[in-house]
């Protein structure tokens, strides 16, 4: 129950602590009400309809991209190559929607998501491979390996993949609106956040019940008692890489088939970044990667509404972000020291 306690408070606390520093630098710096602020920011991410489809739709990229860092956290990796997965993912799709788009939308919709998923997962196991065999830090390579995903994104969408319509902005041939797909009954929200939910949940399951799960617990905690367990280490790692890797390759993919029908550097716009505030927000627990990615897609939603209504930055959001992944960090050593047993007489 404590510890339980601890996982929701010291959160919470962290969010409270980046909401005060953010209204004294509103107030100090922007000569800006707080208050009002985060009214707007309210308003613009939950007080409409309108609003919550686009936070639902920023949602749904996060959700993927934090399940690339949580799931390696679970055996004790810390991977933030997630937006490189996601771009690698995202370039992969519309190359396989382009190769295939004379089959059925549904056929070409799975070949998409099949190349996206093997190559974001290819790219983060990649990181992991390198941790277990070269002793490579897993944070610093996958960090690397994004730059390198871009790089790569910026040589095919501008060279072998380019098409030459696409003057301005370079970009794939387009995958087709037959091949797009749709958004749900109802709202403007695409079924990426249903992608999303579903892969936390499947997760949670496979973690909680399964022996598979259990084992990447105990590499976790204690990876030299794994191997005298006679647990192969390497191959536990290299499959959480690749699964984490697959989700953000997936978020690629949806970003191709749901929101730009193409792939360029619009590919490239944070969601990987965020993805890991978000997984560290929810203290990599796959359920409460749901609620947290919406609570920071909303953030980004609203961004906008402050910049129409208070003439701030657009990226003013993005500072409130970054001090709330500071907060998290720092908040790392509340942990065990909120609630302490008591002695036992």
């Amino acid at each position: 129950m404590t510890t339980t306690l601890e996982r929701v408070a010291v959160p919470v606390l962290a969010l409270l602590a980046s909401a005060l520093l953010f209204g004294l630098l509103l107030a100090l710096y922007a000569k800006v009400d707080p208050l009002e602020a985060f009214a707007l920011m309210y308003q613009g991410a939950f007080g409409s309809w309108f609003s919550w489809q686009n936070t639902l739709t920023r949602a749904a990229p996060l959700i993927l991209t934090a399940l690339c860092t949580a799931l390696p956290a679970r055996l004790g990796l810390v991977i933030i190559g997630n937006e490189g997965a996601l771009v690698a993912g995202g370039v992969a799709a519309a190359a396989a929607g382009v190769a295939v788009s004379g089959a059925p939308s549904l056929v070409v919709q799975i070949m998409m998501a099949l190349a996206a998923m093997i190559i974001g997962g290819l790219w983060i196991a990649l990181a992991g491979g390198l941790r277990q065999w070269r002793g490579v830090n897993e944070t610093i390579s996958s960090l690397l390996l994004t730059y390198i995903a871009i790089a790569l994104m910026n040589h095919f969408v501008e060279g072998p993949l380019r098409d030459p319509s696409s003057l301005n902005k370079p970009s794939t041939h387009p995958i087709g609106d037959t091949n797009m797909i749709g958004t749900i009954s109802g709202t403007d929200v695409h079924w990426g956040l249903v992608f999303g939910i579903v892969a936390c949940v499947a997760i949670y399951v496979f973690q909680r019940f399964t022996t598979w799960g259990f084992a990447m617990e105990v590499i976790g905690g204690n990876p030299k008692t794994a191997r005298m367990m006679g647990l192969n280490v390497d191959r536990y790692v290299l499959l959480a890489c690749g699964a984490g890797g697959a989700a953000a390759g997936l978020a690629g993919m949806i970003e191709v088939a749901a929101v730009h029908g193409r792939a360029n550097a619009s590919l490239a716009v944070g969601y990987g970044y965020s993805g890991i505030l978000v997984s560290f927000l929810a203290r990599h627990h796959p359920i409460a990667i749901v609620p947290v990615a919406i609570l920071l897609g909303g953030i980004g939603a609203s961004g906008g509404l402050l910049q129409r209504r208070l003439d701030l930055p657009d990226a003013a959001v993005v500072v409130l972000q970054g001090i709330i992944f500071v907060a998290i960090l720092a908040s790392e050593t509340l942990y065990g020291r909120l609630w302490k047993p008591k002695a036992v007489a």
